[in-house]
């Protein structure tokens, strides 16, 4: 566990390898960009993902999927979308000794629904896993600002090596024995916080993102209920936590969606120009398709996905909403 592997050379990864250097882990960050991974290293900064932070000597970059045999620890934190595909890349050096692996992607892949543990069992098999997740922008966490996250698993040995291995005094860990709603309290808030953008693009106030937030967690809960997680999970740091953060911080890539489009942007342009993934984009169609299937009702997160996938109106779906058959607080 003195050595890591983090596959992602993103703002998250990058946060985390920070946190891994404070520990005293010797970290290597695995970049898919070689020509990028060849600037970070020389300039010892991540200007695209994570500019005005200084990266360690301490902390190897590289592209080569190849050096990696030796790291305890494998941390992913590459988009679902392109999870299986750098997995399967990697997989030769990744499986060639048992270590234990951290999902830190937060999202569900598109085609498949899978969820990124469920990505890393099906490439490498079955592997000791941890979920990491909660509301924790990368960057506050670089800057050593107080942060909380969740290491989840069923495995609670497992859990609290990973707790340990990363808890600072500005980066604190708790366990955590649900990981499948700790996994999707990560991807799922994702799509509410387009909905949190949508109403401050549109100019609503504190009473919209208020009523967002409350019956946007109620829908997390009531999905990841249906998908076998325990309803208390998502009413904790990696449920209303991170939808909070990701709803009202000016670092959230999926809020600054949802206000472009509030604004009156087209979802294609706002896509094309932004540098970093959004994950609530496409696993809003995921989310559609889950919700679908259980025959589970998350108004919210529909109507995220008309203005996303079905080209609605923002103003129209706000309507829609709220107009809704009334119904009782407590009515799960």
């Amino acid at each position: 566990m003195d050595r890591a592997l983090i596959l992602g050379g993103g703002g998250w990864g990058t946060a985390l390898a920070l946190v891994l250097n404070e520990r005293g882990v010797q970290v290597r960050i695995a970049v898919h960009d070689a020509a990028y991974a060849k600037e970070m290293a020389a300039t010892r900064r991540n200007p695209r993902y994570l500019p005005g932070i200084e990266l360690p000597e301490r902390i190897a970059i590289t592209a080569d999927p190849a050096a990696h045999k030796d790291e305890g620890i494998v941390l992913s934190v590459v988009p679902s979308q392109y999870l299986r595909a750098t997995l399967e890349r990697a997989k030769p050096s990744l499986t060639a000794q048992r270590r234990i692996y951290v999902s830190a992607t937060k999202g569900i892949e598109q085609e498949s629904l899978r969820r990124p543990t469920e990505i890393v069992r099906e490439v490498l098999g079955d592997v000791p896993l941890v979920v990491l997740s909660g509301p924790s922008h990368a960057e506050e966490v670089a800057r050593r600002m107080p942060t909380t996250v969740v290491a989840a698993s069923a495995d609670r040995g497992i859990g609290l090596r990973v707790q340990d291995l990363l808890n600072t005094e500005r980066f604190r860990v708790y366990t955590n024995a649900d990981p499948l709603g700790v996994e999707l309290g990560g991807a799922l808030k994702n799509v509410v916080s387009i909905a949190g953008g949508i109403v401050d693009g549109l100019g609503f106030g504190d009473n919209t993102k208020a009523a967002l937030l409350t019956r946007g967690v109620v829908e997390m809960a009531r999905l990841g209920a249906a998908l076998g997680a325990q309803r208390d999970t998502l009413f904790g740091l990696a449920g209303i936590g991170d939808l909070i953060t990701s709803c009202i911080s000016p670092h959230g890539r999926n809020r600054a969606v949802g206000i472009r489009i509030g604004r009156g942007e087209q979802v294609a342009d706002i896509v094309a120009s932004m540098k970093q993934v959004a994950e609530g984009v496409k696993t809003s169609a995921a989310v559609h398709a889950l919700a679908k299937r259980h025959s589970i009702e998350m108004p919210i997160c529909e109507q995220v996905y008309a203005v996303l996938h079905e080209g609605k109106d923002p103003s129209r779906a706000v309507r829609d909403l709220m107009a809704r058959q009334l119904k009782d607080e407590r009515e799960w």
